[in-house]
């Protein structure tokens, strides 16, 4: 996992003290410039605090209730997501939404209001909390739903621990028969070929994601596999075997990164082709379909003591297509990216918090490796592409888009603010709400 107090792009820069909340009984301490900090899985700067304090919340990890008839679970936030997976399936319950790590605490997971391969049906991780607890720093507790302090609850979800301290939660799980997902694979050409797939999937499938051959460029641009699945019924898994606990881990930060032209080309023509690219009535275990990276721990190291940064952002329907074909274009001919280059349709369920990320349209995610100056105008390049469709980019991903570019993203981000603790900040939080030049 990340060193304590850092994020999982593992950039240089932040020096902050970590002061640890033991009990969720605890008043918070007075100090000037906090932040809560769950298990470090944001990305960019949303969960760092340069020159302040990080509340370190992991030890509030405690289950209140959890009821197996009706499949809401009462716990605190520090809890992570695996942990809830590991009391709740064996009695048939499952997360209604999950990101691409279950190392994530559920504090995060609210903060962040994450989305997964289920948004057309499900929409994000904040429509299925049914209330929580937010601790202020004057010592106030605020009870918050949809029903009771709502403003209070739609600044909080989304709005990435800046408006207290979340203490504990409820959430509504969903029933599910077991471990396993049925679904299928396929190779496609090209993005036209992608969106036709995701739409005529969308009916008969919950679980929809496709990954794309970053480096592809010319005639092999926008090639990818499209993964769909559902929850396989017990009769259909009834002779399945669930993989190994093993796990392999990145025993160290090599002295330069591991990816570089050279191997991302390697790689994705090798896993473009592979036989396994094409499967049909698959029968897959739930952690190697919702979390293929957690198999690696700390696979973070791999891209070298200079860190990455993921890039996330979401584009309206209207000229996805052709805005995404440009954007792979530009970073085919980069040679920068990474392996695991993920794009999914969002759906139309709204999101509730302010600062929430997911909108109707398309999403794409990567990583890239900080390679300084060139990495930075790449991105600032996809920014000025994004931002000529109307999208948005994800701010738990983020560790370098300008206060223009997010006050553009998040036009609510005014009201958003009248909200957040007067003690509480970020090192994202400051950097994204100077003043812009223009």
């Amino acid at each position: 996992m990340a060193a304590a107090g850092s994020s999982w792009g593992c950039l240089p820069g932040a020096a902050q003290r970590l002061l640890p909340i033991a009990s969720r009984h605890d008043r918070l301490p007075d100090e000037p410039a906090m932040l809560p900090f769950g298990n470090g899985r944001s990305y960019g700067d949303s969960c760092q605090n340069d020159g302040g304090v990080l509340l370190k919340a992991r030890m509030l990890d405690r289950y209140i209730s959890f009821d197996p008839a009706s499949g809401v679970i009462d716990l605190e936030a520090g809890v992570l997501l695996s942990e809830i997976i590991d009391l709740a399936l064996p009695s048939g319950w499952f997360l209604p939404v999950t990101p691409g790590t279950r190392f994530v605490t559920v504090g995060g997971a609210i903060a962040n209001d994450v989305h997964g391969k289920n948004h057309h049906r499900a929409g994000s991780f904040g429509n299925h909390v049914l209330d929580f607890e937010l601790l202020r720093s004057d010592g106030s507790v605020r009870r918050c739903s949809p029903t009771e302090n709502s403003d209070w609850f739609d600044a909080t979800i989304g709005g990435l621990g800046l408006t207290g301290l979340i203490r504990r939660a409820r959430v509504q799980l969903k029933r599910v028969a077991g471990p396993w997902l049925i679904g299928d694979s396929r190779r496609f050409a090209n993005l036209r070929e992608f969106f036709a797939i995701a739409a005529e999937s969308e009916a008969d499938w919950e679980y929809t994601v496709a990954w794309i051959d970053c480096s592809g460029t010319g005639r092999r641009l926008g090639r990818g596999i499209f993964i769909r699945g559902n929850h396989a019924s017990a009769q259909a898994a009834v002779d399945a075997r669930p993989p190994g606990n093993g796990s392999l881990r990145m025993p160290f930060t090599p002295p330069v990164s591991a990816i570089n032209g050279l191997s991302l080309t390697a790689f994705n023509k090798l896993y473009y082709h592979r036989p396994g690219a094409v499967a049909t009535d698959a029968l897959w275990h739930y952690r190697p379909f919702f979390y293929p990276l957690d198999s690696i721990h700390e696979w973070n190291r791999m891209y070298g003591p200079d860190g990455f940064y993921q890039y996330q952002c979401a584009v309206p329907e209207a000229g996805a297509e052709a805005v995404l074909e440009e954007m792979l274009r530009r970073i085919g001919e980069s040679g920068l990216g990474s392996f695991l280059l993920v794009l999914k349709t969002f759906g139309t369920v709204a999101s509730r918090g302010l600062l929430s990320f997911p909108r109707p349209g398309a999403t794409l995610a990567l990583d890239f490796p900080n390679r300084g100056a060139r990495t930075l105008a790449l991105l600032e390049a996809l920014d000025d592409l994004t931002r000529s469709v109307g999208g948005a980019v994800y701010p738990a991903k983020d560790a370098r888009m300008s206060a223009a570019a997010f006050q553009h993203y998040f036009p609510r981000w005014r009201d958003f603010s009248r909200f957040v603790d007067p003690k509480f900040t970020s090192s994202f939080w400051r950097r994204v709400t100077e003043t812009p030049n223009a």
